[in-house]
């Protein structure tokens, strides 16, 4: 498993991740220069960062140049995330050498676009959603039911995705072992790898969510908590 440290960018500066504590997640790292934070992060020992356009991800913006800048450095790994929802966004980051494209939530409503876009970028987009008690949060089914995630699991079948990310919105602190029960059976049934966001406190959830097939661990406010020092995970986790 591989622990990914996000970037959250907004008008062109990095910024901290909704609710995390201002204090920086590396010492001495270069406040507001995305380039010199992936730096940092790599230097720290991580072969894969996440960077998140929160501009696009709330439709009053892009910070589509500045990602190809920092991709184009090629110093890490770069999965790309927030407010991607077109072909022609998923083209630009492919040109520009994303190693992971992961697409609004939004387009899961649209199975069929999905997999004509998997086809052409075979092994790039992740598609992500939230989940609570085991459904589906962003995302509705027949007459509006919630749909169970193992049922999108089931849909997602054959088609050549990247992965699937599986964000815990709702979790508040560690996960619990329902939690890790679900995310194994999803890991089990999946064909590609499932990766987690959310639910991370110690190096012992880290190891737990190993133990239980998760591909990799998307961490953004624990770093800025302190709960978590970088260097130690990405010794553990970093590739």
């Amino acid at each position: 498993m591989i622990a990914i440290p996000t970037i959250d960018l907004q008008k062109g500066t990095c910024v901290k991740p909704p609710g995390s504590p201002l204090r920086a997640p590396v010492p001495d790292a270069p406040i507001g220069d995305v380039i010199g934070v992936a730096r940092t992060w790599a230097s720290n020992g991580f072969c894969r960062l996440q960077i998140i356009d929160r501009d696009a991800e709330s439709g009053f913006g892009s910070n589509a140049g500045l990602i190809a800048d920092v991709i184009r450095e090629d110093t890490v790994e770069i999965q790309v995330a927030g407010g991607i929802r077109t072909l022609e966004q998923i083209e630009q980051l492919a040109d520009a050498g994303a190693s992971r494209v992961v697409l609004d939530p939004h387009t899961l409503d649209e199975l069929d676009w999905l997999a004509d876009a998997a086809d052409l970028f075979p092994g790039l987009l992740v598609v992500s959603t939230d989940v609570r008690e085991r459904r589906m949060v962003t995302r509705g089914w027949v007459r509006g039911l919630p749909l169970d995630i193992l049922d999108l699991v089931s849909n997602l079948t054959g088609i050549p995705l990247g992965g699937l990310l599986v964000a815990s919105a709702y979790l508040d602190g560690r996960h619990t072992l329902a939690d890790l029960s679900l995310l194994e059976d999803v890991a089990e049934a999946c064909d590609v790898p499932v990766m987690c966001a959310g639910g991370v406190a110690t190096m012992d959830d880290l190891r737990a969510l190993e133990h239980r097939g998760v591909a990799g661990a998307v961490l953004g406010s624990v770093f800025h908590s302190g709960a978590l020092d970088p260097r130690a995970v990405a010794q553990a986790f970093g590739s």
